[in-house]
């Protein structure tokens, strides 16, 4: 999966394809998918309770999404600090979004919260919030990205 910004010539501010929009958004579902998972697998496989095993997939989405960004970043020759603000630009309300409703599937799903790995419940819970993110969270990145929000700001360095 290509993970590089896309050219700002490409998408001038006020506009954003349906197509830029979904590349921003399989970018932030990847990281979030990434730091989810390993988080439900870990707190699960420890026995931890809701909240914690919650928090640190959070924790681990948020940190593996804003890492493809700032990494990107840095191999197109920016410092650190620049990477860093700009991940945080590009990719807060995305990810954002992204786990406030994976996280609110799963835990609106019956059952889903005790389910162990072996069950098919935890893993048709994890990944059906992930698609239901992906449909709520395309519409929000082209909006932020036709207003130069967003992925947009990755645009500037690349």
């Amino acid at each position: 999966m290509d993970h590089t910004p896309h050219h700002p010539e490409r998408h001038p501010r006020g506009t954003a394809s349906w197509g830029t929009a979904v590349k921003a958004t399989l970018h932030c579902l990847t990281g979030c998918a990434i730091g989810e998972i390993l988080g439900m697998v870990i707190g699960t496989a420890l026995a931890w309770g809701d909240v914690p095993t919650m928090v640190l997939a959070i924790g681990l989405a948020f940190l593996f999404g804003y890492s493809f960004t700032l990494f990107a970043v840095l191999r197109a020759g920016l410092g650190l600090k620049a990477a860093i603000k700009v991940a945080l630009a590009a990719d807060t309300v995305s990810i954002a979004v992204m786990e406030l409703v994976d996280n609110a599937i799963i835990a609106l799903t019956p059952g889903a919260l005790e389910a162990h790995l072996t069950d098919g419940l935890f893993w048709s819970a994890l990944l059906g919030g992930f698609a239901v993110a992906f449909l709520i969270t395309t519409p929000v990145n082209k909006w932020m990205i036709g207003r130069g929000k967003g992925h947009a700001v990755v645009h500037a360095h690349h």
